[in-house]
């Protein structure tokens, strides 16, 4: 009987898949086996090349100045004290100006020419009324000697005692309208009127030009801002608070300003004022804070963005930047440890109490003083995992 080898054959070929397949598997077994020490799990250790490659930086945990902080929007305005908005009290037209935007000017000095028909009224007005009660007082006083004598009636005396009165109180009006005028430079002869500065300061607007027709403030008309003379090397910030924030700011409270024109740049100062009655419309009340601005970068009428801190204690706490989210856990990377050329990082999960804009977390649970936790390349070392 004959072997059968074609079933020979089919058992030979398997055993040499199998084989194939065990040394296959053997060789995958031993690519795939680790070099070395792994770290656990949730932890990362990388050598110090590789740190510097990351930019991973570490911050010690430890007690840090925690603050809740209000944010809220304001307005750059001039010091009240050190600005001067100048209008004209004479109506009439320019014809000269003797200041220019930016020019510094002394309490008193001339600002512009105005020619104007008001000033020839307020001399005539003033002689008028002087002529008035002269010729008052005379028909006053033969009122008087006729009713003396029995020879005119007490009814004409009194009325002329009355129109004498009336005439003096016409010289007072006119000569005080005639001294405010004088608070310029009035040249009664030209009928031109001086406009002069009121502070010392810098000129920061103006709105006036040569041949101009400017209205007086006596005139009754509608009057328009000629100059606008302050200081802008220490300016205010003038915001809203909403009535729920209103107990928490106090004045001296710090407060930091940003504006869009320079977004990576924050101005400090302090709160120096609160007002103390509501707005009944917006319900919020207005504050204002003090910035000194050397370099003049706040300029009056920009918008800003206020923080302003409350409620400050010492607290453990964290940067912002250290925190991380995986769902809903909060966490950080803390340095535990280094071996063999290798920086050791762990995750762990944390409690902190994450204020609306403060700088630091204040640690609730996870973390103890003294503990390195990683503020920067944080994101980097969860990829690790």
């Amino acid at each position: 009987m004959k072997p059968n080898r074609s079933g020979w054959g089919a058992l030979g070929q398997a055993a040499v898949v199998a084989l194939v397949a065990v040394a296959t598997s053997c060789h995958k077994s031993e690519a795939s086996e680790p070099q070395g020490p792994q770290p656990p799990p949730g932890q990362v250790w990388l050598t110090a090349q590789q740190v510097r490659d990351a930019k991973i930086e570490t911050q010690t945990v430890a007690e840090q100045d925690v603050d809740d902080t209000i944010f809220t929007s304001g307005r750059v305005s001039l010091e009240d004290l050190k600005s001067a908005h100048v209008f004209t009290p004479v109506t009439g037209r320019v014809v000269r100006i003797a200041a220019q935007l930016g020019q510094r000017v002394k309490k008193g000095d001339p600002l512009a020419v105005i020619e104007s028909p008001d000033i020839g009224n307020a001399v005539s007005d003033v002689h008028k009324a002087q002529a008035d009660v002269i010729a008052a007082e005379h028909d006053f006083k033969r009122k008087k000697e006729l009713f003396e004598e029995k020879a005119g009636s007490a009814a004409d005396q009194e009325a002329a005692e009355d129109n004498w009165r009336k005439t003096k109180a016409e010289v007072e009006r006119a000569s005080q309208k005639a001294f405010l005028l004088r608070a310029g430079n009035v040249d009664s002869v030209t009928q031109t009127f001086t406009l002069t500065s009121p502070i010392d300061g810098e000129i920061l607007t103006m709105n006036i030009n040569p041949g101009a027709e400017v209205q007086g403030q006596y005139s009754g008309g509608a009057t328009q801002e000629l100059f606008t003379i302050g200081e802008i090397d220490k300016v205010w910030v003038i915001g809203d608070l909403y009535e729920m924030d209103l107990a928490r700011v106090q004045v001296g409270a710090p407060a930091t300003v940003t504006t869009v024109a320079y977004k990576d740049k924050s101005f400090a100062g302090k709160v120096d004022w609160v007002s103390g009655v509501l707005d009944p419309n917006s319900r919020t009340a207005k504050f204002r804070c003090t910035f000194d601005n050397p370099d003049r970068l706040l300029r009056p009428e920009m918008y800003a963005t206020v923080q302003i801190s409350v409620e400050q204690k010492k607290a453990l706490a964290i940067p912002r930047e250290a925190l991380l989210r995986l769902g809903e856990y909060k966490v950080v990377f803390v340095q535990i440890g280094e071996d063999k050329g290798q920086i050791q990082f762990e995750r762990l999960p944390v409690d902190v109490d994450e204020g609306e804009a403060s700088q630091w977390l204040e640690v609730k649970h996870g973390l103890d003083a003294g503990q390195k936790v990683v503020v920067s390349g944080g994101i980097l070392l969860s990829q690790k995992l």
